[in-house]
């Protein structure tokens, strides 16, 4: 109790830097502080009208310097800052503190990434491998809330890490990919698809995406990407599936005299373009590293987490402490009104 008075006497509820951090729930009613001053006197003159006063006659050395003549100022002052207190009090000085509570409902997303030896195919910077690295990565370093996962693949799949949200990790691990890192040669796409779907088989996640980037057939794995594809549509999972690489010959190595070499690239888009329409994905073609990075780019468009937010406004009110000094003013006009305060030297 003593805390609250001690709280309702503070002086720093008058100053200007108070009311600057207000916020006010009738600011209309503020305009009347304008038409106070008219109603003191308005007031003021009726009362001279009904009860005229004699004027004393006073040496000008006596009214001027005597200070006690301006007691009669007195009573309508607390009158005034009664009336002040009270439309502050009705316009409703108010503060509010509002906080927003962010989270996501995050995507798993599985990286299913091809690195047999025509991946090594020179015609992207440095090599198909390396420009498909950079890009994964910077899709990664893009994301926010979601789980991602890796599956690399040439003559048979290896899952390379789980999905996961230390992207951290996640991009060394991709940095660390080379083409030694599996034995068998080939393009396996169906143990490729098998080993993502089995990954993310059991994830609660409500959208669950696999990237899928390949340059070549599948000529290895004992699974057949068409199935491969429908189970894993069985599980929920959306696959996008990206075609790196040229038709045609490209370049590979240099000769003997230090000039580029040819190779014939061959790249089976009919199967990647039947994958992604079984997986309820979408089909891309990328020729070039520019491309590759537009086509990460849209599926980062494409596959957003949803951000949700919980706004909380809670708003205190000051009109206590206004209308609580305005009825101590006007209590103390009324106990004043009628003393020789009110009346000095008029009567």
């Amino acid at each position: 109790m003593r805390e609250q008075l001690a709280e309702f006497f503070d002086w720093s509820w008058f100053l200007p830097e108070t009311f600057k951090t207000y916020e006010w729930e009738n600011p209309i009613l503020l305009n009347l502080l304008w038409i106070i001053p008219v109603l003191i006197l308005i007031r003021k003159a009726i009362k001279f009208l009904k009860k005229p006063v004699l004027e004393l006659s006073l040496p000008k050395r006596i009214t001027r310097g005597n200070p006690w003549t301006y007691l009669r100022l007195v009573p309508t002052g607390f009158f005034f800052l009664a009336l002040i207190g009270i439309v502050i009090a009705l316009a409703r000085p108010q503060r509010s503190n509002e906080r927003v509570e962010q989270y996501t409902e995050g995507i798993d997303i599985l990286l299913v990434m091809d690195i047999s030896e025509s991946m090594d195919l020179q015609d992207f910077t440095p090599n198909r491998l390396e420009a498909a690295k950079n890009t994964a990565i910077d899709f990664i370093n893009g994301r926010f809330g979601d789980r991602i996962g890796m599956v690399v693949f040439a003559g048979e799949a290896y899952s390379l890490a789980p999905l996961t949200n230390d992207y951290e990790l996640l991009t060394s691990m991709i940095s660390d990919i080379s083409f030694d890192m599996i034995e068998p040669k080939g393009t396996a796409i169906g143990s490729a698809i098998a080993a993502g779907t089995n990954r993310m088989k059991e994830s609660d996640t409500p959208s669950k995406v696999m990237i899928l980037l390949s340059d070549g057939e599948s000529n290895a794995g004992n699974v057949d990407p068409l199935f491969a594809a429908q189970l894993a549509s069985a599980f929920d999972i959306k696959i996008y599936t990206i075609a790196v690489g040229k038709d045609g010959m490209v370049p590979y190595g240099t000769d003997f005299f230090g000039r580029p070499q040819m190779v014939q690239s061959y790249l089976d888009e009919t199967t990647l373009r039947e994958i992604a329409r079984i997986g309820n994905g979408e089909f891309y073609r990328a020729s070039d590293g520019n491309t590759l990075q537009q086509v990460f780019d849209r599926i980062n468009t494409l596959e957003k987490a949803e951000i949700l937010e919980n706004r909380y406004k809670e708003t205190s009110d000051y009109y206590r402490i206004y209308l609580f000094w305005a009825i101590l003013f006007f209590l103390g006009w009324l106990a004043l009104k009628s003393t020789f305060f009110n009346n000095f030297l008029l009567d």
